[in-house]
């Protein structure tokens, strides 16, 4: 592909990209197909030559979008979609044309500082406390993770390494690996399942307490298992708010449950990825009391 074929194809995937956008909803949410349909029409061995370009917008149409639950039309109500706006498009496009690897200062030096400043444009947004920013004078500063159950996985390896080395410090005898096994993590059992597979992936045991009747996390549910298992000799570690639970959008009580980690040393995590945005709102940050006592948020 030449530079002029590169751009009449653009302009062919982008009349395809906004005809999409503008007619999902005629389409039906769900696809009717079978398990394994696509291993029917696409060959099974990679071609030896390529197609020509003008071929890939109706294969999709043919063999792809059958194939396709429709997350962004309006007549889809079981999750959050992902970004799809045509200014979103226009980024991404942007983004792979560039084509940089900002995984340090030096390899993208606009790539990473440009991520550090817009998260903090989004905490100043959503009235986050000033020691969530990386322009203020203490430990803050965002990060983009590939998603939010990432996101929660990060925040359990910090708070398991960061328990870790205290106790170590604090006394040099013990043995670190019997440490870790004996730390745990709570949240509600209206979490969305990232929790459980953050603390399989990040190998610590994990209680998923029971909801009270608003399908919300309480303090004296939390306390209840926190001081049963420092007794059985657990070392409660981390735990998950969340703030807008996937199924019935309830919010954790963290006016309660942030003293209560505070007091006991434990490292809290917000989960606010369904919700949390409602923040922007100022009108609505009623939802977010006790924010100033977790220490960082997905």
């Amino acid at each position: 592909m030449d530079p002029e074929d590169f751009k009449q194809m653009a302009k062919e995937a982008i009349d395809y990209i906004v005809d999409y956008i503008e007619s999902v909803g005629n389409r039906a949410v769900l696809p009717n197909v079978e398990p394994g349909y696509l291993h029917h029409i696409i060959p099974k061995e990679a071609p030896e030559h390529p197609d020509d370009w003008r071929q890939i917008i109706p294969d999709i149409e043919e063999k792809i979008m059958p194939g396709i639950t429709h997350w962004n039309s309006p007549m889809f109500n079981a999750y959050f979609p992902g970004g799809y706006s045509y200014p979103s498009v226009i980024g991404d496009l942007l983004s792979s044309g560039i084509g940089c690897i900002g995984f340090n200062w030096l390899l993208s030096p606009a790539c990473t500082e440009l991520e550090v400043i817009v998260l903090d444009w989004l905490a100043k947004m959503m009235d986050l406390p000033d020691f969530y920013l990386a322009s203020s004078d203490g430990p803050g500063g965002g990060i983009i993770q590939t998603s939010g159950s990432e996101g929660i996985l990060v925040a359990l390896l910090i708070a398991k390494h960061k328990l870790t080395r205290q106790i170590l410090e604090n006394d040099p005898s013990l043995d670190e690996n019997t440490i870790k096994g004996k730390l745990i993590a709570y949240s509600c059992d209206q979490s969305n399942s990232c929790v459980e597979k953050a603390g399989l992936l990040g190998s610590m045991k994990t209680r998923l307490l029971q909801a009270d009747n608003a399908g919300r996390l309480v303090a004296s549910t939390l306390l209840d298992a926190i001081t049963q298992d420092k007794e059985n000799g657990l070392i409660p570690c981390f735990v998950v708010a969340t703030l807008g639970t996937t199924g019935t959008c309830a919010f954790d009580d963290l006016s309660e449950i942030g003293p209560i980690c505070r007091r006991e040393g434990i490292w809290l995590h917000v989960d606010a990825a369904y919700a949390g945005f409602i923040c922007s709102c100022h009108k609505c940050c009623l939802y977010m009391p006790g924010i100033s006592l977790s220490n960082e948020r997905n």
